[in-house]
Order: structure tokens, then C-alpha cells, then sequence
């Protein structure tokens, strides 16, 4: 993890836009994330709209309630998922945001970090 400064010549509503006046943080492609004071691997994913997490880590930590489902379209189809409001450590800053609820025992990391998250002033570098 890297912090970087960069001033933004954009405006909000254009892409690339946002406010990002203040230091940026790079992420690698895999980063460290604290969940309920335990760290895991988690996935960068530019390609992701939502954030997700492992419903195994769900159920042990006991996160909850099920805000609401939603309809998410992934490399293995469309599907129905909870959601969930999950607070996180991740480089350093501390989130508290909504994430899908999936499978992902069968995954690498139990922890997909998207847009949603990314958009908050963080920049990825692929060749990490």
C-alpha cells in the first residue's frame, strides 16, 4: 500500500471525477482486510460494482441483519444475495458499507473488495 497525492482536474459528475483532492491510497491486486478484528486476503476487483463477503464469515462472526436482497450479475450468472452491513479495516482506513453475501468457499479470497469501496480514494496498481 502506497499514498499518494493527486489533485483532480475533474468535476464530480464526470468519470475519473469524484472530489479526489486529498491523498490517494494504491492497493495492490490482493490486500489485507480486518473483519471483527481478524485479518484475511480479500480481492481488488475494479470489475465488481458491489463488495462482497463469504457468508462462512457471516455466520461466524454473527453479522447482521439482512438489510435487503439484491440481484447480483456475475461471471457465473444473475443471482439473488443479501446484504449486509459489514464494518472493515482496509489499508489502514476504516469502512462501514453494505456487502453481497456469496459463496465464496470455493474462492481464493473470502473477501471481494469493488467500486463501491474503491471509489473512496483508492487507486490499484495491476502490476502488483
Amino acid at each position: 500500500m502506497v499514498k499518494t497525492s493527486k489533485k483532480s482536474s475533474l468535476k464530480d459528475d464526470e468519470p475519473g471525477g469524484g472530489g479526489y483532492d486529498s491523498e490517494r491510497i494504491i492497493l495492490k491486486g490482493v490486500e489485507k482486510v480486518t473483519i471483527c478484528g481478524e485479518d484475511f486476503l480479500c480481492r481488488i476487483d475494479s470489475g465488481a460494482m458491489r463488495s462482497s463477503v463469504c457468508g462462512s464469515l457471516v455466520q461466524k462472526f454473527k453479522i447482521g441483519p439482512i438489510i435487503k436482497k439484491v440481484r447480483i450479475k456475475s461471471a457465473n450468472g444473475e443471482e439473488l444475495r443479501d446484504l449486509v452491513n459489514l464494518s472493515i479495516k482496509l489499508a489502514g482506513k476504516d469502512f462501514s458499507d453494505e456487502f453481497s453475501v456469496a459463496n465464496r468457499r470455493h474462492m481464493e479470497f473470502p473477501v471481494l473488495i469493488g467500486r463501491d469501496i474503491l471509489k473512496r480514494g483508492f487507486l490499484i496498481d495491476i502490476s502488483k
